[in-house]
């Protein structure tokens, strides 16, 4: 009787982070709250350019704001549950369980965190939403190769998104998508010239 537990559990594991879609919509309209009491709303543009279904990475550019995340969340379309890729200091205790319960998922900064890399390509074959920023950490300005990667081996197009705050008016720009194709250094570069396009101040 133990086999089929433990065949179930290497299964439950293999199939990478899920995503509790009542806590994800509790997220991200929670989310909602600081933007009004600031008196601040979102303007999205190139929203139509999000491929209706299959695999897919988000890849944020300009990234200043602990609060990008869940503006590009609340900026998707309908179905589309962003999963993403969160330093491991911000999953710890009632905030950890919240943020695991929306999908997301840990990564190590300091290492090459391989468990992140496998997550990573497990949302991607489930045929889910992958959510990184390119550059890193916050303010960050050097462009990464680790989302170009994640796209070849994860054979996922990259829709590239920027954003910027106007007044009191958060301005989200969606790409199309880039198809994965081409070295990672090829990638990254056309992912990069779209991220600064996208982040430029309308």
């Amino acid at each position: 009787m133990s086999q089929p537990r433990a065949s179930a559990a290497t299964k439950a594991e293999g199939s990478g982070p899920k995503v509790v879609p009542f806590m994800y919509h509790l997220v991200v309209t929670a989310t909602r709250l600081p933007l009004l009491i600031r008196g601040q709303r979102t303007e999205v543009h190139g929203r139509e350019l999000i491929p209706a279904q299959g695999r897919l990475i988000v890849a944020g550019g300009n990234h200043t704001s602990n609060m990008d995340p869940f503006i590009i969340a609340q900026s998707m379309p309908p179905g589309r549950y962003v999963q993403f890729m969160a330093k491991k200091e911000l999953f710890r205790g009632l905030s950890g369980a919240i943020i695991r319960g929306g999908g997301s998922f840990p990564v190590d900064r300091d290492t090459n965190d391989l468990g992140a890399i496998r997550s990573s390509l497990r949302i991607l074959q489930a045929g889910g939403t992958l959510g990184i920023f390119p550059e890193g950490t916050r303010g960050g300005k050097e462009m990464q190769g680790g989302t170009a990667l994640l796209a070849l081996k994860g054979k996922s197009p990259i829709t590239p998104v920027g954003l910027h705050l106007r007044g009191r008016t958060w301005v989200v720009r969606f790409g199309a998508a880039i198809e994965p194709k081409g070295s990672v250094k090829e990638l990254t570069q056309v992912l990069g010239a779209e991220l600064d396009r996208l982040s430029e101040r309308l």
